[in-house]
C-alpha cells in the first residue's frame, strides 16, 4: 500500500463529513466540490495528472478526471460524488458521520456511492502504477441524483484513450451489463374555475385529470404488450403515477391540476419516442374538453442501457465476481459512456436496497473483495 493512500476508514469518514446534496429543490441543492477536493488531493498524491471541469455557473458543482499513464486502450473507472437528501432526525446517528455497526459502516453516501471512491483509493494504492503500460482514468460526476449533468457533460478528450468503463454503483459486487432507462414527466391541466354549484361556470381540472390518468394507464398496458425483455426481473417497462396536485377548496371548481410520474424503458425504447407518444395521447383529451394540457419533463431522463453479453470487460468481472452478469430496474450513467464508445459494466460494493435509505450503510464483508476486484482490473488492463 503507497505510503501516501489515505487508510479506508479515513478517507470513507472525509468522503461522507463533505456534504454533496443534490436535489430539485433549490433551497437545499448544494455543490459538490468538497469531496471534488478530497479526490483531487489524494489522486495527486498517487501520481495522477488531475482536471476540473465545472458544471455550475458558479462552479461549486464539478466533474473530475485523474489519469496516469499513457497510449491506448485503457481503463476508466467512473461515479458520482452527490447524494440524496436525508432527514437526520430519523437516523440512528449522525448522516455525515460514519458509524461502524454490525451490518458495515453506516452515513449518508456510503454505499450510494461515496464508499466506492474509498474502496477505489485502497485498489490503487495496492497496485505498482510504476509499472504502468495503459492510462487509467478516474471520473467522478456531479448531479447524479438529478440531472446526470455531470455525465452529459463529459469531457470525451479525457477519456479518448480509454477501451472500458466500470462504474461503482452499489451491485453487490455483480456485474450489471443492463439497466433500464428513466423518464420524470408532469402534465399539467390548466381548467376554468366556478362556483362548484353550477358545474357549467368553469372547466374542472381534476375531471379532466380523470381522463388524462386514464390515457397514461392505457399507454402502460400498450407498452408493456409491446414491450419484453427477458433479462429483466421485471420484463416490461414500468410507469409509475407518483403525485397529483389540484385544487384550492371542496366549493369551487378545480381549476388546475397536474400529475408526476416516471417511465422506466427496457433497452430499444428512445425517450425521444416515449415522450411523442405521451403527447399524442394528451391531444385529444384536451380537444374534447377544451382546455391548455401541457407534458413537462422534470429530467431530462437517461436511456436504457445494454453491454454486449461476450463484451471483454464482461467476461472479465464474470469471472472475478464469480457471478454471472445481469439486469437491474434502476438507471446510472452507464448510457453515457456506452455511447462514446466503451464496454461498460456497472459493479460496486453495497446494495442498491440501502442507496437512498435511512440509515444507509456499506456492508463491511464486501470492502476487501471490492478491492481486489478492482485491483485486479487495473493490474489487467493496466500494468501488462
Amino acid at each position: 500500500m503507497s505510503l501516501s493512500t489515505p487508510k479506508f476508514e479515513d478517507a470513507l469518514q472525509q468522503l461522507i463529513a463533505a456534504p454533496s446534496i443534490s436535489s430539485t429543490q433549490a433551497e437545499i441543492d448544494m455543490g459538490n466540490s468538497l469531496v471534488i477536493d478530497l479526490l483531487a488531493n489524494w489522486f495527486r498524491d498517487q501520481g495522477f495528472e488531475v482536471t476540473l471541469q465545472p458544471i455550475s455557473e458558479d462552479q461549486q458543482k464539478l466533474n473530475l478526471y485523474a489519469s496516469i499513464g499513457s497510449g491506448e486502450c485503457g481503463l476508466v473507472f467512473s461515479g458520482h460524488t452527490d447524494t440524496v437528501p436525508c432527514d437526520p432526525d430519523r437516523w440512528d446517528g449522525e448522516p455525515f458521520k460514519v458509524k461502524q455497526t454490525a451490518l458495515g459502516y453506516q452515513g449518508l453516501g456510503t454505499t450510494d456511492m461515496k464508499g466506492f471512491f474509498a474502496v477505489l483509493l485502497q485498489a490503487i494504492g495496492s497496485s505498482d502504477l510504476s509499472k504502468i503500460q495503459k492510462p487509467l482514468t478516474i471520473v467522478a460526476t456531479a448531479d447524479e441524483e438529478t440531472s446526470m449533468a455531470g455525465a452529459r457533460a463529459l469531457l470525451t478528450e479525457r477519456i479518448a484513450s480509454a477501451e472500458r468503463v466500470v462504474i461503482g454503483e452499489p451491485t453487490d459486487l455483480h456485474p450489471i451489463r443492463m439497466h433500464k432507462g428513466i423518464l420524470m414527466e408532469s402534465i399539467q391541466i390548466q381548467g376554468v374555475g366556478g362556483h362548484s354549484s353550477d358545474p357549467g361556470l368553469g372547466i374542472n381540472a381534476m375531471e379532466v385529470m380523470y381522463d388524462v390518468l386514464g390515457g397514461l394507464f392505457a399507454l402502460r398496458k400498450a407498452l408493456q404488450n409491446t414491450y419484453h425483455h427477458s433479462g429483466f426481473a421485471i420484463s416490461v417497462p414500468t410507469l409509475n403515477a407518483g403525485c397529483v396536485h389540484g385544487g384550492d377548496n371542496p366549493n369551487r371548481i378545480c381549476s388546475y391540476c397536474d400529475i408526476e410520474f416516471d417511465l422506466r424503458t427496457l433497452p430499444g425504447m428512445l425517450n425521444t419516442k416515449m415522450r411523442s407518444q405521451i403527447d399524442s395521447m394528451i391531444e385529444p383529451i384536451a380537444k374534447k374538453w377544451q382546455c391548455s394540457i401541457t407534458r413537462h419533463s422534470l429530467m431530462e431522463g437517461a436511456d436504457s442501457f445494454e453491454q454486449d453479453a461476450e463484451a471483454d470487460l464482461v467476461k472479465r468481472l464474470e469471472q472475478l465476481s464469480g457471478h454471472p452478469s445481469s439486469a437491474v430496474a434502476f438507471a446510472t450513467e452507464a448510457p453515457f459512456f456506452k455511447a462514446l464508445g466503451l464496454e461498460t459494466v456497472v459493479l460496486g460494493p453495497g446494495s442498491i436496497d440501502q442507496a437512498h435509505a435511512i440509515d444507509e450503510y456499506l456492508p463491511g464483508n464486501q470492502i476487501e473483495p471490492a478491492v481486489e476486484i478492482y485491483r485486479q482490473l487495473i493490474d489487467s488492463y493496466c500494468l501488462t
